[in-house]
């Protein structure tokens, strides 16, 4: 048995819209929704909560992939990462620095690429790009 999720790429047009797209293929039977975190997005694919079924094999359907990846793609990415710069972030400067520049360089990975990658590092999911 597989069980298949279909994400909605032209949904997609940014990151907070990704997470839209997310909670309603992911969460749809849970009480809470997931929030704006890669983090986050990797602990659901774990499968403890939500829709996936880490006992089983999973498989994502991303239609209209190139739509997210565009929408995902580096000037989402840069803004995703000067983000963190702000006045007052708890977040680690030196790296996101680090990534804007690897970013400019053009051997960073994109959002979207981020994204694929976490999805990679579960053996129990399967992703289609359409």
């Amino acid at each position: 048995m597989i069980n298949k999720f279909i994400i909605n790429g032209a949904a997609i047009t940014d990151i907070p819209s990704f997470y839209v797209e997310v909670n309603r293929v992911f969460m749809k039977n849970v009480d809470w929704q997931l929030g704006q975190s890669l983090d986050a997005f990797n602990d659901l694919l774990y499968g403890s909560f939500g829709a996936i079924d880490a006992c089983i094999k999973n498989e994502i359907i991303w239609l209209d992939a190139n739509q997210s990846k565009s929408a995902l793609g580096f000037q989402t990415t840069i803004a995703y990462y000067q983000n963190k710069l702000s006045p007052g972030s708890p977040f680690n400067k030196e790296l996101f620095l680090e990534k804007i520049e690897e970013l400019k360089a053009g051997h960073g990975k994109t959002y979207y690429e981020i994204i694929k990658e976490i999805i990679a590092e579960h053996p129990h999911i399967i992703l289609k790009e359409k």
